[in-house]
């Protein structure tokens, strides 16, 4: 089970890789800056069933989520409901929310 940030990306971007289908027809940027314990910037890129996935911030994201390192390692493992954490202030959402919703299904 991953447990810091930079795991979780590169397991965002081997299932990606292994399974595109999965990201078929999002086109989307999205920016996470993380901070708390594992403090940093990542981004995941989809184009039509292609991904980019890793560290650093993007240019011109459509959506830039802002929270605790901690808080979203417990998101993508599914210990943290994604609407809760939104609605209890522990995810900050710049952007378009539409894309917040189909985050879930890009995470798992």
């Amino acid at each position: 089970m991953p447990s810091t940030p930079a795991e979780i990306f590169s397991e965002i971007n081997s299932r990606i890789t292994a399974d595109p289908a999965k990201t078929a027809g999002m086109n989307a940027i999205y920016a996470f800056d993380l901070s708390g314990e594992a403090p940093g910037q990542y981004h995941i890129s989809l184009k039509d069933g292609s991904a980019d996935v890793g560290e650093g911030a993007p240019e011109n994201p459509n959506i830039t989520i802002t929270m605790k390192s901690e808080d979203f390692v417990d998101l993508a493992t599914g210990k943290l409901d994604g609407t809760m954490a939104f609605m209890s202030g522990k995810i900050k959402i710049k952007g378009d929310m539409g894309l917040a919703m189909k985050l879930q299904s890009v995470l798992r």
